[in-house]
């Protein structure tokens, strides 16, 4: 019979292995994948996605006029970005989801928040046009270059980083100031200035940076 099993496969031995021996390592197989997707959908992942999942509660708030749930909201997603990014790094929970996940939640949320607060009044039309327009633009730019099969590579600019708190702190201030009834109009004046300013930074850095990237690419062939 060993033979036999000797012959096959062009000469190649194969040896059976008791069933004890198989079984253990079925169960190891189980539990490595049972750990792959463990990888794949971790506890970051979970708490990235709660995040998303309370966009449309947030901009319910914000257009029923409960500022103050909407800030409370607010306030527990920031937290909750910050849990699970700790946990990432401390835990070594990092994963590919993860890194896309992320940015997608917290642009999902200051973009709806933007959008809700200019249709509530509370913030000017025009900052938030802007502010979307940009990230259309940026995301066309990034999808541009990967239909051509010459992906961009991603990595947030340190003005764009600059952007972005400045865009979390005039959301926190407006919500903060309709949901507790306090006057920060001058204070939520000087931080829409500060938002344009680098969002048409950002926007300028971004064009460069694109525009940079197709013409080495223009270059290379």
């Amino acid at each position: 019979m060993r033979k036999r099993l000797a012959g096959l496969y062009n000469g190649a031995a194969i040896t059976v292995r008791p069933a004890a021996a198989f079984s253990v390592s079925r169960r190891g197989s189980r539990c490595g994948a049972a750990t792959s997707r463990g990888k794949r959908l971790s506890i970051p992942n979970l708490i990235t996605l709660g995040r998303i999942l309370v966009v449309p509660i947030v901009v319910w708030a914000i257009t029923s006029g409960e500022m103050l749930a909407a800030f409370i909201l607010f306030l527990l997603a920031g937290i909750s970005d910050a849990v699970d990014g700790l946990l990432a790094k401390r835990f070594h929970m990092a994963s590919e989801l993860g890194a896309y996940l992320d940015p997608l939640a917290d642009k999902a949320l200051i973009v709806s928040i933007y959008v809700s607060l200019a249709i509530a009044g509370a913030l000017p039309i025009p900052l938030v046009i802007l502010v979307v327009s940009r990230d259309i633009m940026i995301i066309s730019g990034f999808m541009l270059s990967w239909l051509i099969g010459k992906p961009m590579p991603v990595r947030p600019l340190p003005v764009s980083k600059v952007n972005t708190v400045a865009q979390i702190l005039l959301a926190t201030l407006v919500l903060a100031e309709h949901g507790f009834g306090f006057d920060a109009r001058l204070a939520a004046t000087v931080l829409a200035g500060l938002v344009a300013v680098l969002t048409l930074l950002s926007i300028a850095f971004y064009l460069a940076e694109w525009l940079r990237h197709m013409n080495s690419l223009g270059a290379g062939h």
